[in-house]
């Protein structure tokens, strides 16, 4: 009988360090994520959480360590390669075209065809569309898909950007920060969205804000000083007297 093939996870990051002008922004990094999964990765600022998204997007190279999607290596590849392969980013920041409408802004996400000024010229195919209203339902958005993007208010624009990458089909969609700037309302309803996304995809939340990252209940990994520090649950990661050290204790400060 041949043997079963060992587990592959979605993404392994395995033994990452990212060094600029011989300072460790990371150090050693590894951590593993399933298909499906729900993932948080939290740490002080400066923890090298943003830096490690940049890696894995292929907007930072390593010097040290690979980092694996779907069992192959994609380290050195372009970003816009390793975004086809199915991985996709969510700044902090909203990068919606305010002049466009909610479905505008989501067709460019969804076409297939990446170059923006093909994408402006192309009719949205109804396979996109599909994809698109699904997208938009996902996200709250489906009955203000006409409005303009600018007249969205801060939270909803932060909801579109999140339907932007659904609706590009990626398997791993990483978002960093995804509250930012919202009230307690607001972050709730994000978490809920979270929550909803996960099975089909996996996801994986940068943030700080220890409330959110309950209302998450997801696995929890924490970084300090670029390296891998503890992984556990929320009650665990909360529970940990290294980690309040480093970071809860300071978060309250």
């Amino acid at each position: 009988m041949t043997p079963a093939a060992p587990f592959t996870p979605l993404l392994a990051v395995d033994g990452i360090t990212v060094e600029f002008d011989g300072f460790k922004a990371i150090n050693g990094f590894s951590l593993t994520l399933d298909r499906g999964e729900l993932r948080v990765l939290i740490g002080p600022n400066g923890a090298g959480k943003s830096t490690l998204c940049d890696t894995i997007i292929g907007r930072v190279r390593a010097t040290q360590g690979r980092v694996l999607f779907k069992g192959e290596c994609i380290t050195h590849l372009p970003e816009h390669a390793i975004v086809r392969r199915g991985i996709c980013r969510k700044f902090q920041a909203p990068g919606l075209i305010p002049t466009l409408s909610v479905f505008e802004n989501m067709a460019i996400a969804a076409r297939k065809q990446r170059d923006w000024w093909r994408s402006f010229q192309l009719k949205v195919r109804p396979e996109e569309r599909e994809q698109i209203e699904q997208a938009l339902e996902a996200v709250g958005l489906l009955a203000r898909r006409h409005e303009t993007a600018s007249a969205l208010s801060h939270g909803e624009k932060q909801w579109l950007e999140i339907g932007m990458v659904i609706a590009t089909g990626a398997e791993l969609l990483l978002l960093d920060e995804p509250t930012a700037g919202m009230g307690p309302a607001e972050t709730s309803r994000t978490a809920e969205l979270i929550r909803g996304l996960v099975g089909e995809r996996a996801v994986m939340v940068i943030d700080h804000d220890m409330s959110f990252v309950e209302q998450l209940g997801a696995k929890v990994t924490v970084m300090h000083q670029g390296q891998f520090l503890k992984q556990g649950s929320v009650e665990a990661i909360r529970a940990d007297e290294q980690v309040a050290a480093v970071y809860l204790g300071r978060s309250r400060a």
